[in-house]
């Protein structure tokens, strides 16, 4: 029998709120099974789901997106060209990111060394 967790253990691993797992659940990007006291019954495969979802918001990835994705999901393999157009996507916004973030730092190296040039220049008599 594979190991099951309750919400709160999920929590616990993956340091979500469980507002936060419930409000998942509520858009349909979770879909915990039920035991017979109505309570929540999440698998390796659902933390491993959530695993994704985390480090896809964490790419900056919508929540709309991260829906359309898995929606996808569930149709199986025939939409894995569309998830990879989804990931491809995402991909390129962050390399976007970095471009710019390369560009600030560039700025700041340039500034750095306009203002060593100075130091050097002062210090001499």
């Amino acid at each position: 029998m594979p190991k099951t967790y309750r919400i709160s253990e999920i929590s616990n691993m993956t340091g979500l709120p469980l507002s936060t797992l419930r409000y998942y659940e509520d858009l349909g990007l979770l879909k915990p099974a039920r035991n017979t006291n109505n309570y929540r019954v999440f698998t390796e495969q659902d933390l491993n789901w959530i695993g994704f979802i985390s480090r896809a918001k964490a790419t900056g990835m919508s929540l709309s997106k991260i829906i359309e994705y898995s929606k996808l999901r569930e149709r199986g393999h025939e939409t894995i060209k569309e998830r990879m157009a989804i990931l491809e996507q995402q991909e390129q916004v962050l390399y976007a990111q970095q471009q710019e973030i390369q560009t600030h730092i560039d700025f700041l190296k340039n500034k750095k060394r306009h203002y060593a040039q100075l130091m050097v220049k002062y210090k001499k008599p």
